[in-house]
């Protein structure tokens, strides 16, 4: 497993695990990011990333994709 922050652009990835607090995992569990589901890096920058997922761009910062394993 691999934090989503090291993942190659345009490159499909699994979400395997969540890690963090609960109510860090709950917002983004809100946001799509649950185990099991694709996730495509579309742009990177300083570690801040927008990603693909379920159809919508969003913005991370490098903490929140640190969380995100893939």
């Amino acid at each position: 497993m691999l934090p989503l922050n090291m993942a190659k652009h345009g490159e499909q990835n699994c979400i395997k695990k969540i890690t963090g607090n609960d109510s860090l995992r709950r917002r983004l569990s809100e946001l799509g990011f649950v185990a099991g589901e694709p996730v495509t890096v579309l742009c990177e920058n300083g570690g801040n990333m927008i990603v693909l997922i379920k159809g919508a761009r969003v913005a991370l910062d490098k903490h929140l994709t640190g969380r995100i394993m893939i």
